[in-house]
């Protein structure tokens, strides 16, 4: 069972919205699922907010195998620095 890190697509057409999710690899983009890890909202506007993930859980999945894809892994860069510059 070969584990992933990626993103499922949500919302209406010409406003996206994702999840980051755990998934097997072999499983369709919007389908079956282990765990939800968070939101990423690319056009956030006022009060709502861009990226939404549970790192810690992150740092769980990839310690235990799991492999993310280039795009999860670019947003899981900018929120740790985003963090990192918060604190």
């Amino acid at each position: 069972m070969a584990l992933t890190i990626r993103l499922q697509r949500h919302g209406a057409i010409h406003s996206p919205m994702y999840r980051m999710v755990v998934t097997e690899k072999s499983y369709k983009r919007d389908g079956r699922f282990v765990e939800i890890l968070g939101n990423y909202n690319p056009q956030a506007k006022g009060k709502d907010t861009e990226f939404d993930i549970k790192l810690d859980r992150v740092d769980y999945w990839t310690g235990v195998g799991a492999q993310m894809s280039e795009t999860a892994k670019s947003i899981v860069k900018r929120v740790r620095k985003a963090a990192e510059a918060k604190a």
